[in-house]
């Protein structure tokens, strides 16, 4: 019991380390802001008219990360990459899942992304899992945090409660979100092509 206890304490010490945000009342609401992963001033001027009924999952084909520390770096190297390369006001995904388990803000649920285009970017969040997910798929605590950040949406009512999923690909030429991440998305509850 006592070990139980232990490693209890040291996951909710870890969490409030990470200075994770939690939404009162959602128990599955854990969001690392953009405080903590040391983000740019956000740039970006358009808000999101919320519910919104369609999530596009992506990956960044980038490198992947499995620890807070290296997690909030590559959060920070697709930030520059978006700014300064594209020229865009910000990260261009709503939400930016880490292979550590946790989410980490992007623009979050109010600031229309840049992720999908002008059709799909007014009307859906933006999700993408750092790293390349063609020849594996992200471990199962990513997909948890994914799956509890859609729950998420939903209780907060920035998520219809018939939202539909799709992969990057269903709306747009590209390989993204790589495909065995696209094969895993195809079996989720909301999965629609």
């Amino acid at each position: 019991m006592s070990g139980r206890c232990t490693m209890f304490t040291c996951a909710l010490l870890t969490l409030l380390t990470l200075g994770a945000v939690q939404v009162e009342g959602t128990s599955s609401c854990t969001v690392v802001p953009r405080s903590e992963w040391k983000a740019k001033a956000s740039e970006c001027k358009q808000g999101l008219k919320l519910p919104v009924r369609y999530v596009i999952v992506s990956h960044t084909a980038g490198s992947t990360c499995n620890s807070p520390a290296l997690c909030e770096q590559q959060a920070q190297n697709v930030q520059y990459y978006h700014m300064r390369e594209k020229g865009w006001c910000d990260v261009g995904y709503n939400f930016l899942i880490g292979e550590d388990g946790l989410v980490y803000e992007g623009r979050g649920w109010g600031t229309k992304g840049a992720h999908t285009g002008a059709t799909w970017n007014p009307i859906s969040i933006g999700i993408s899992f750092m790293g390349n997910y063609m020849e594996r798929v992200p471990p199962a605590r990513a997909i948890r945090a994914a799956q509890n950040l859609l729950t998420c949406g939903v209780k907060l009512g920035a998520l219809t409660r018939n939202y539909e999923v799709k992969g990057h690909r269903d709306v747009q030429q590209t390989l993204s979100p790589g495909d065995q991440l696209y094969a895993l998305l195809q079996r989720w509850p909301h999965y629609r092509e």
